[in-house]
């Protein structure tokens, strides 16, 4: 008897945490992004680079974004303050400034009013060294004409 009523206890356990799961909200249940990853290619060490991720509200209600962090810091998103209304476009403007050369992949997570889960937004590309920057260019010069 304790070994059915041991595993009657585990199945109604694991149907009731199975039931939350599918019925868990998701961020893209409320917005929808144009893009979730832009490759900045190949820039220069130390210079400022940002890009707009677009968003729409594609509920029938305001949304909030709560907040928008990087994974490092030397990526800076920007929020919008206001709520969004309902089929509204906004942005997550995602500013980069590396100060170390080579590949970079970074993640900002955007978290959602009445959501648990944040949205991920992904910036990559490669910074170069000043000097490597200018023969880049002078590569990539030589190659249009």
């Amino acid at each position: 008897m304790k070994k059915f009523m041991l595993v009657l206890s585990t199945v109604l356990f694991t149907t009731v945490m199975f039931a939350q799961n599918a019925t868990q909200k998701k961020a893209d249940d409320y917005v929808k992004f144009k893009e979730i990853t832009h490759d900045f290619g190949k820039i220069k060490q130390g210079v400022p680079v940002t890009y707009d991720f677009a968003f729409i509200n594609t509920t029938d209600k305001p949304v909030v974004i709560e907040s928008a962090t990087a994974s490092c810091g030397c990526t800076t998103p920007v929020k919008p303050e206001a709520p969004i209304g309902k089929g509204k476009v906004d942005k997550i403007t995602a500013g980069f400034n590396a100060q170390a050369a080579g590949p970079f992949n970074k993640i900002i997570y955007v978290k959602v009013a009445g959501v648990d889960q944040p949205l991920e937004i992904r910036i990559t590309g490669e910074v170069l060294t000043e000097i490597d920057f200018v023969k880049y260019e002078k590569e990539k010069g030589g190659k249009k004409g």
